[in-house]
């Protein structure tokens, strides 16, 4: 750190930052440890190999001191050469079964440690797809990756790596202790003497530890926010000339406090090691005094006192490293909770258990008194909607933002389940048919339409896998998007990025009309599917609008007269509530909510 850092003000992060760290701020919980030990079950018989392994391990590793011992007194003290020769021997043929042994034992830990990450991020995925919007309206994109890739890599490196430390540590610190106790009882008590020590200085440890690595939690959270925010809005940062400023805030305030809590952590750790150091020091002068004064008084051999100088570093040694590990027993409970908060968060919209497949849609819809709001929040969002829509009908939803209208359209979708009231199509209730047969049959297109990785082709084809090349040339034709598609690089086997960033808003418009067109759906929802295009574009969509609504009972979202008026029915919705329907000529001439909307938000 530099000396005007050092002179500055520490740095604190936001509330929120804290306040969320802190609730995960836990050691060792037994419900967070049941929770993940069901991903682990599945593997049960290859953790026992593996721990007999480790076993074998552990006694190679404690008799290795032992053989010194016996080299000492038994070879070189009597001066038998063969014998040493036959000790050397046997510890070099412990020392290969060590190898081996040690060698299975992590691959078979790695191997599991990727399964275990395959399974827990396979769960994640499969409950992340079937979670409600509310879900979604909730949880930041940021956080719910965090989860899924950060915290599951926690998970691994603790079952592939700490999991192995923390049980070699303790067999081999009770191994060590049985050998000790068995060559010599004085030597054995005057070791275990700074013992009391060493629980002392690894308790208090533990908690500066706890302290420092919550606030470099904290730290990791406030920089992966700010990151993610400044990539996401890097256009809008460079329209307004803001690179400078978010680089100064994110230098002088983020990054630091990350360098300032790494620094503390680092400190914490770097006192650790010199005390226990010390103690094993301690230890072994207090052994090398007493057992050489035995030694000299021919009550030990030197084997015994040279083997007991090796055992206190093979005790020590563990102790110190199962302190290190508490820091990962903590950031695997943390990520473990967050990890089955995830995985317990109930689906709010689900298939009834006697759910049937929705029929053939042929377009009628019905909502009869249907009120919602949303679970975490009682205020009313639908009022009592009361609507009926023929086959084959347009409907243009208006109102000012906020009245309700996506809403009463999710509700349709089945994105969401009414509070009250009911939704039904063709006279079915859509609670009782599945998700899945109700949405293959409906179509979505969105104010802001979302492109995958992929090529144009493979976005068209989204909604029906197995239609033919000259379908996808079909639909893109039908709606005017051949043409564009055509002048690309690779044509329809031109490649897009996430999103579709290398389209312009009105090409990605275009291909997600034909994405639906080619989807073929009996019910057509647009939610405001024209408001971010060009006046020329919009003359493009609106010509596709014709063949796309065609035979089709559709929903339209709109801010824009040229997509109402021709609709059959118009429905304003004011605060949750349906205060007019009619055509366009029919509103105009109420001289209500429609006309006031006409005159000051729709006229072109």
């Amino acid at each position: 750190m530099t000396p005007e850092t050092q002179t500055m003000t520490r740095i604190t992060p936001p509330a929120f930052i804290i306040q969320s760290e802190d609730a995960y701020d836990k050691g060792y919980d037994p419900k967070v440890a049941r929770g993940l030990i069901q991903f682990v079950k599945s593997y049960t018989r290859q953790m026992v190999i593996s721990l007999i392994f480790m076993i074998i391990v552990t006694a190679a590793s404690v008799s290795g001191p032992y053989f010194v011992k016996l080299a000492i007194d038994e070879g070189i003290g009597k001066s038998d050469i063969p014998a040493l020769r036959s000790i050397v021997i046997a510890y070099f043929i412990v020392a290969g079964v060590q190898l081996l042994t040690n060698f299975y034992r992590v691959r078979i830990m790695s191997r599991v440690g990727q399964h275990v990450l395959y399974d827990v991020r396979t769960a994640m995925f499969e409950h992340l797809q079937k979670l409600s919007l509310s879900f979604y309206n909730r949880y930041s994109v940021g956080r719910v990756i965090t989860r899924v890739i950060n915290d599951v890599g926690t998970l691994r490196e603790f079952i592939t790596w700490a999991v192995l430390a923390i049980v070699r540590n303790l067999l081999a610190i009770i191994g060590t202790l049985i050998a000790m106790l068995s060559l010599n009882l004085r030597l054995s008590l005057i070791t275990f003497a700074v013992v009391p020590l060493m629980a002392l200085a690894t308790i208090f440890y533990r908690n500066l530890a706890r302290r420092n690595y919550r606030k470099v939690r904290a730290a990791i959270s406030w920089t992966n926010s700010v990151l993610a925010e400044n990539v996401n809005g890097v256009r809008v940062v460079q329209a307004f000339s803001r690179q400078a400023h978010n680089f100064s805030n994110f230098k002088d305030y983020v990054n630091r406090y990350f360098l300032e809590t790494s620094l503390d952590a680092a400190k914490v750790a770097s006192a650790f090691t010199p005390v226990v150091d010390v103690l094993g020091a301690m230890a072994t002068a207090l052994v090398v005094y007493a057992g050489g004064t035995a030694v000299l008084g021919d009550t030990i051999t030197p084997g015994v006192l040279i083997a007991f100088v090796l055992y206190i570093d093979r005790l020590f040694d563990p102790i110190r490293d199962l302190s290190r590990r508490f820091d990962t027993l903590q950031s695997t409970m943390a990520g473990g909770e967050r990890i089955l908060e995830l995985l317990h968060t109930p689906i709010e919209v689900q298939d009834a258990e006697n759910a049937v497949e929705m029929p053939p849609i042929i377009g009628e819809v019905r909502f009869e008194n249907v009120s919602f709001h949303y679970s975490d929040d009682p205020t009313l969002v639908l009022d009592g909607i009361n609507l009926h829509v023929d086959a084959g009908q347009t409907v243009a939803l208006v109102g000012e933002t906020g009245a309700g209208k996506t809403t009463l359209v999710k509700l349709l979708a089945r994105f969401h389940d009414p509070t009250l009231g009911c939704v039904r199509v063709d006279g079915v209730d859509l609670r009782t048919v599945t998700q899945q047969s109700l949405r293959r049959q409906m179509g979505m297109v969105l104010q802001d339409p979302f492109l995958f990785n992929g090529t144009v082709k493979e976005n068209i084809l989204f909604g029906r896998l197995d239609a033919s090349d000259e379908e996808v040339v079909a639909a893109a034709q039908a709606v005017g998007a051949h043409d564009f598609i055509m002048a690309l690089k690779n044509g329809y086997e031109t490649s897009v990025e996430e999103g579709g960033a290398t389209l312009s808003v009105g090409q990605r418009q275009l291909i997600s009309f034909a994405r639906a067109l080619l989807a073929d759906p009996r019910i057509l929802i647009l939610d405001e599917a024209t408001s971010s295009v060009d006046t020329q574009t919009e003359q493009i969509i609106q010509r596709a609008l014709a063949t796309l609504l065609k035979g089709r009972t559709s929903f339209v979202i709109a801010h824009r007269l040229s997509t109402i008026t021709n609709a059959d029915k118009i429905v304003v919705i004011h605060n949750g509530k349906i205060v007019e329907q009619g055509t366009h000529a029919e509103l105009l001439a109420k001289q209500g909510m429609y006309y006031e909307l006409y005159k000051t938000g729709f006229q072109e």
